[in-house]
């Protein structure tokens, strides 16, 4: 009985503990299905916030930067959205700056674009092969074909440079457009450095036809007006000959001094205007020589003689300081009228009562003659500028000038293949001094 009581006993707790297992085990279920139903939601939230900040940030890659990411509910997902949304106001604002420089920048060029295009002068870039990258409308027009059309071809195509000179190395130098020989043109160039450090040059043309023009008429009025000046001149040149040879009778002291100062003031007259007539009826290498062999002792001792009544007047002693004589060969005429320039500038700017020192020499290739006065001097401003054509210090010294002797000297010194420079120190003195070509025979007479 007991037996059995026992396994009554345990029927009875077995089905409870049955009973009890399943409600566990349903309870349990209804719990995971409750969860998983939840946690499907949650993942569900965050994959599409995920789908939501993908597109939003596909948008930004793609330019849109008007988009922002929303706020959703799900934890701790403001910081991120925040960022975001700060990051593509920032964008926004970086491409707003940018825009505007772009835009100023794009302003600027156009602005920098038309003026060059507005040029009188025509601009070229080239490559170190001299092949044309770009060129303004006005070398479009030179040309006579359409600029884009110019590009890739050989400046040689369109330009010639005579005497084979470098185009790296141009400086208003004259050129021919083969499509337009009719007009009168110049080139300068120069490097154009960028950061990629390849070379390029930049060729700046100049239609000087107009300029020309304008110079061969004034050449031309000056050298038929100072043609005819000189008729008078020589005229009344001859005349003060007679006055003073007493042709029309006998003159007396007084009236000898002051037809021998007419005659001076018209000999200096006639130089002037002989002067500017040579000016404009040479250019530097068009000067034509006749050159001789020229012993310098007695042709510089002629020309002092010319030109000691002028130095007396103002009390300098010309010295001639030879220490043997030298052959040059040379234009006597043309040598003559530098050499008398020289002195004759040295007695206008130099000291009263003071030497002016004449020497010859020789340095290596070149025979050299000195003009030396001791007075005025010639600033560091004005040293470069007096070789220059019309420019003339003598206004400065209340003197009448040309400004066109020592350039026609220069002119003249050239077309021997010499040169003519000068040493100055202000207040103190000015030395000008003539090189001329030696040549085998320079040195073979020595003086006694």
């Amino acid at each position: 009985m007991i037996i059995e009581f026992l396994n009554e006993k345990f029927l009875e707790n077995g089905a409870l503990y049955i009973n009890v297992l399943n409600i566990f085990v349903l309870i349990m279920l209804i719990i995971l299905f409750i969860t998983a139903r939840q946690t499907g939601k949650k993942w569900s939230k965050v994959n599409d916030y995920l789908g939501l900040i993908t597109k939003t940030i596909n948008s930004v890659r793609y330019g849109d930067l008007t988009k922002k990411v929303e706020h959703v509910e799900l934890p701790n997902s403001e910081p991120l959205a925040d960022s975001l949304n700060r990051m593509i106001e920032t964008l926004y604002d970086r491409e707003k700056m940018i825009d505007e420089y772009q835009n100023e920048l794009n302003r600027q060029n156009r602005m920098l674009e038309a003026v060059i295009n507005s040029l009188s002068d025509g601009l070229l870039i080239i490559d170190s092969n001299h092949k044309i990258l770009r060129v303004t409308p006005k070398v479009s027009e030179w040309f006579n074909i359409d600029g884009k059309q110019i590009m890739g071809h050989f400046t040689a195509d369109y330009i010639t440079i005579p005497n084979n000179e470098s185009i790296e190395n141009l400086n208003d130098t004259d050129v021919v457009i083969n499509n337009d020989k009719a007009s009168n043109f110049t080139a300068s160039s120069m490097e154009l450095k960028l950061e990629d450090k390849k070379k390029r040059f930049i060729i700046i043309l100049k239609n000087v036809t107009d300029q020309r023009e304008l110079e061969n008429l004034k050449e031309d009025f000056v050298a038929t007006l100072t043609h005819d000046l000189k008729v008078p001149i020589i005229a009344e040149t001859n005349m003060l000959e007679l006055f003073l040879n007493e042709t029309f009778g006998k003159v007396s002291e007084k009236q000898e001094i002051a037809l021998k100062n007419m005659q001076a003031s018209n000999r200096e007259l006639l130089d002037l205007v002989q002067i500017v007539l040579d000016t404009y009826k040479y250019k530097g290498t068009n000067i034509r020589l006749y050159r001789e062999n020229i012993l310098l002792k007695g042709f510089i001792n002629e020309i002092i003689d010319e030109m000691r009544p002028i130095a007396d007047k103002t009390h300098n002693n010309l010295n001639f300081l030879l220490e043997r004589d030298i052959r040059v060969f040379a234009d006597k005429i043309q040598l003559k009228r530098v050499i008398k320039n020289l002195i004759s500038n040295a007695i206008s700017y130099g000291e009263a009562n003071s030497p002016i020192e004449i020497r010859i020499g020789e340095i290596p290739k070149y025979i050299i003659i000195k003009v030396k006065d001791y007075g005025a001097g010639i600033s560091e401003a004005d040293i470069g500028k007096i070789f220059n054509k019309y420019y003339s210090a003598a206004k400065k010294f209340r003197k009448i000038g040309t400004g066109l002797g020592l350039y026609l000297a220069l002119q003249i010194m050239k077309a021997h293949e010499g040169d003519l420079t000068v040493e100055s120190k202000e207040g103190e003195y000015t030395e000008f001094c003539i090189k001329l070509p030696a040549t085998s025979d320079s040195t073979l007479y020595y003086g006694e």
